[in-house]
């Protein structure tokens, strides 16, 4: 199977993908391909986002939000309320920007090691299968290629819909998404396509340690919810102590 076959073909049969890479010498192309194709969607989607007028809105209507929740509880005038609007909505933009182009660099870069290595220590340690770091990273990186085709879809919809937080996932059903609150985050998670990542992750682990799929899955699945849920937890209680501080 050619490179551009792997790259396509982890969309209908991952199973068979992986099975080649798993017999096959280690290949540099097969993580680093998907990560640049990534990146290069990634990129593009954050340039078509942010040109949207009404994205553009969105970011000021947010901006002007938390600064009257400051005024309202009485933590500056309307005068210095005025001053830091403009202000916050020039800063927001260009953080949002700057964060629309180092985002795409670490998910693309960074994910087939992280996930490589999640899925070697499953592999090698947990399943005692004769795999190898960089296989591993292979078989993430190859992955990585449904998260292209998320990139795409989000982008879609969040012009369509002129909403910064549309993706595929129950959010779709919340009407005013707010990234602070936790019963929204949680919604956010339950994405079709998310799901799917996670599912072609699990299937390359089985095809690379030679386990079934079943087994691979539970690990994967409950590695990812496992973290998930730490680090929504961590933002759930810093939060809660913020505004014990604040009063």
């Amino acid at each position: 199977m050619s490179l551009s076959g792997r790259l396509f073909n982890v969309f209908a049969t991952p199973g068979d993908v992986f099975e080649e890479v798993a017999a096959a010498p280690v290949s540099t192309a097969n993580w680093l391909a998907p990560a640049l194709i990534l990146l290069a969607v990634s990129w593009v989607s954050v340039l078509l986002i942010f040109s949207q007028e009404s994205i553009q809105h969105q970011l000021s209507e947010m901006t002007g939000q938390a600064i009257q929740k400051q005024v309202e509880q009485h933590r500056m005038s309307e005068q210095q309320a005025e001053q830091a609007r403009q202000a916050g909505e020039k800063w927001a933009a260009i953080s949002y920007k700057v964060g629309g182009f180092l985002g795409p660099l670490f998910g693309a870069f960074l994910t087939p090691f992280w996930w490589g290595l999640i899925l070697w220590l499953l592999g090698a340690k947990g399943f005692k299968a004769d795999l190898s770091y960089m296989k591993a990273v292979e078989v993430a990186g190859l992955a990585n290629m449904i998260a292209v085709l998320d990139a795409i879809l989000r982008t879609l919809l969040i012009i369509g819909m002129g909403n910064l937080f549309a993706s595929p996932s129950l959010a779709l059903l919340v009407k005013d998404f707010d990234p602070q609150n936790t019963y929204h985050s949680l919604l956010s998670l339950v994405n079709v396509m998310l799901f799917w990542l996670l599912a072609v992750r699990a299937i390359g682990l089985a095809r690379a340690a030679n386990v079934s799929f079943v087994k691979a899955a539970v690990w994967v699945f409950g590695i990812w919810a496992a973290y998930t849920g730490f680090f929504l937890g961590l933002g759930a209680a810093i939060k809660l102590a913020l505004k014990r501080v604040t009063g």
